[in-house]
């Protein structure tokens, strides 16, 4: 019986710590999304410049 509960801990444990892992990725892609939106900005601004 101990082992069985052993087993659950550990399993939830494991997938605690894979989920909590998943949220750092996402905030780098946002900044990533960030940059792209930024760096477009800038070229819409390079090119309203060209314009003029």
């Amino acid at each position: 019986m101990k082992k069985l509960i052993y087993a659950i801990v550990f399993l939830f444990t494991v997938s605690t710590v894979f989920t909590g892992c998943r949220d750092k990725k996402s905030d780098d892609v946002e900044d990533v999304i960030d940059d792209v939106g930024d760096a477009a900005e800038d070229a819409a601004d390079e090119v309203e410049d060209a314009v003029d």
